[in-house]
């Protein structure tokens, strides 16, 4: 479903990507797994099109994102599902207003509709009779919760997580890992995780692509990651740090 053709990128005279290949199948569950600046986030950003590769392709469905317009980028994107580091749920609006904004947005649903909608949504992340409170009256794993049924609020084929479980303790990690495995065997949905968190990771993946200096160093099962030969693998996964 998705091709990483050698794609390249600098940032602020940096080259973050160095020639990065993947494939991700369809209904399948990647992980990019590796450490703090090493362009995880980078490479999500131009699956989603907000960054072009100063070389290389990226496809999705066999269309070339840097090669769409604005118009067609914009198309395909009704088709993703996103969850970012932050719940990044507006303050001023209702956890009912958060999860409907793109049905309203992209759909002529009616009203009625559109609350059945979101409440299926809620029910499918466990979050029950919250749809009047504000974000600020949610702890912050319900407010995780929240974002993930607006993700899915438009019935997205290609979930995209960007470190889902930052500023969560271990329970409420091992909470959202088994709802984005229960939503993908309920859905059937494609999805690409960025994330540092090795629990989380091994929890939901199917196959895990290990990112290191800008390339990928390893992909495979979960056991094959925790098996690999590779160095920098190895140490990531055993926490061994770098000698100087």
């Amino acid at each position: 479903m998705i091709e990483i053709k050698n794609v390249y990128k600098k940032l602020g005279g940096k080259e973050v990507l160095r020639g990065i290949n993947l494939e991700v199948q369809d209904g399948e569950l990647m992980v990019i797994m590796g450490g703090s600046g090493m362009g995880k986030s980078v490479l999500l950003k131009h699956i989603i099109g907000f960054l072009n590769p100063d070389s290389g392709d990226v496809l999705v469905d066999g269309v070339s994102i840097p090669g769409c317009s604005r118009k067609e980028l914009y198309d395909i994107r009704k088709g993703y599902g996103v969850v970012f580091q932050s719940p990044a749920l507006l303050q001023s609006l209702t956890i009912e207003d958060n999860v409907a904004l793109p049905l309203k947005e992209h759909s002529d649903y009616s009203a009625d509709k559109i609350g059945e909608i979101v409440r299926e949504r809620l029910h499918w992340v466990k979050l029950y009779e919250i749809e009047q409170k504000l974000p600020s009256e949610l702890s912050g794993g319900m407010q995780k919760r929240a974002s993930l049924a607006r993700a899915l609020t438009l019935d997205p084929h290609l979930m995209l997580f960007d470190e889902p479980a930052t500023g969560l303790d271990p329970i409420l990690t091992a909470t959202i890992a088994q709802l984005i495995v229960d939503l993908h065997g309920r859905i059937g949905f494609t999805s690409i995780a960025v994330s540092h968190n090795m629990s989380f990771s091994f929890k939901i993946a199917d196959r895990i692509a290990m990112l290191y200096n800008g390339r990928i160093v390893a992909v495979g099962t979960p056991d094959e990651i925790r098996g690999s030969s590779d160095p920098f693998v190895h140490d990531f996964i055993h926490g061994i740090a770098k000698k100087e």
